[in-house]
């Protein structure tokens, strides 16, 4: 440790890709453990179970469009906690897919039918920022995972998600795979489409691939953009997202709003939410904070990752990753010379402000990161809900 030769070789092993990814320290390698929901509220609604939940952002799409999220599963541990407060309904599971049976889920589920089963199935091994990228790291096929799971659970419709890079890897092999390992799961016909975020009034520009199963018979529409130039309504930007949040120093917090909302969005962000939580500015030193604020809104913060910019207020956000395991902030304030909150970052991906992130700073960008924005997911689940009422409007046509 510490001489020239070791730093060499960890140096040159960051692009090997023969070389396993360094892991969080937050995985849980162990037993699955179980919790049961902390509410006892009824389910009247349409039934939503997440595996790779990460916090929980296609589920709270969902829960905005009127679903009840009863089961949440990820072997993140701060993740599964913001799922677990954040989704009080719902039976979390902390647990490896690897290492999780389908015989616990049905427990634990206590005999409740799934409606829709959803996964964000992990998608490092995919993604265009991932200096490993290859066809060979083993995250890619955690897919086959879940289609045990579709197997076991029989639910009427399947929802899984990764990130654009998806279609290039391999030769686009994988789209093929899944598409067929999903139809043969369960007689489903499958559709699959790249999302933008932005289209659906994200402030930031994010594709993200999506497959959707049905029932034989029973198609899916994909919903129709709401912003951008299909829709004819500008992108939400930055600005609209942030502006109204308190200016803060490196390190600073704040736990008031102290204004009023400028925008529509920040209105809808803001919805019910008392008390400002996770706005902690992350601590940097003096020669970063002068590194963001020398740097000119759009522009990149350092010339060898052109990726980490300084945002500008007048367009959307690019693509927030979640920055792996290290603390190190990605983009720059518009207007402050530090790196982004928790809260910052939750808002840019459509979060509302009474969603809650565990775990700290660093944790909270792998979450924020790693999550499906949930406006995204609510345009989603609402074209999924269209099928479902199809189904049962079909399934009392046939009782009769």
């Amino acid at each position: 440790m510490g001489d020239g030769s070791s730093a060499s070789e960890n140096s040159k092993s960051v692009w090997d890709k023969t070389v396993q990814v360094e892991q969080s320290r937050y995985i849980w390698h162990g037993a699955p453990i179980v919790h049961e929901p902390l509410s006892d509220d009824p389910c009247t609604n349409f039934t939503v179970a997440e595996f790779f939940s990460g916090c929980g952002g296609t589920s709270k799409g969902f829960e905005m469009a009127g679903f009840d999220v009863v089961f949440g599963s990820d072997y993140h541990r701060p993740s599964i906690e913001s799922f677990r407060h954040n989704h009080k309904k719902a039976v979390t599971i902390l647990a490896d897919a690897r290492r999780l049976r389908a015989d616990t889920v049905l427990d634990a589920l206590g005999g409740r039918k799934i409606d829709v089963l959803i996964a964000g199935v992990p998608c490092q091994g995919f993604s265009l920022n991932n200096r490993k990228r290859w066809e060979k790291d083993e995250r890619n096929f955690l897919f086959l995972e879940f289609m045990r799971f579709v197997r076991e659970l029989g639910p009427r419709i399947v929802l899984l998600e990764n990130v654009s890079g998806l279609r290039s890897t391999a030769n686009g092999s994988f789209v093929h795979a899944i598409k067929a390992a999903i139809e043969s799961a369960g007689d489903y016909s499958v559709t699959h489409r790249m999302l933008n975020a932005a289209d659906y009034g994200v402030p930031q520009l994010r594709e993200r691939i999506f497959f959707v199963g049905t029932p034989r018979g029973f198609s899916f529409e994909w919903p129709e953009p709401t912003h951008g130039p299909i829709a004819g309504i500008p992108y939400r930007t930055v600005f609209d997202a942030i502006s109204d949040l308190p200016k803060l120093e490196s390190g600073g917090e704040a736990t008031e709003y102290g204004r009023d909302p400028e925008t529509e969005y920040q209105v809808m962000m803001r919805h019910r939410s008392k008390k400002l939580i996770n706005h902690v500015a992350p601590r940097h030193p003096e020669s970063t904070i002068k590194k963001i604020g020398a740097t000119k809104p759009g522009d990149p913060i350092y010339p060898r990752f052109t990726q980490r910019i300084r945002l500008s207020w007048q367009a959307p956000s690019p693509t927030q990753v979640s920055g792996g395991i290290r603390p190190q902030y990605q983009f720059g304030h518009p207007e402050q010379p530090r790196g982004l909150t928790v809260r910052e970052r939750a808002r840019i991906q459509s979060f509302p402000d009474t969603f809650s992130f565990h775990g700290g700073t660093v944790q909270g960008r792998v979450q924020t990161g790693n999550a499906v924005p949930p406006l995204l997911a609510k345009a989603i689940a609402e074209s999924i809900k269209n099928v479902l009422l199809i189904l049962e409007r079909s399934n009392r046509s046939t009782e009769r």
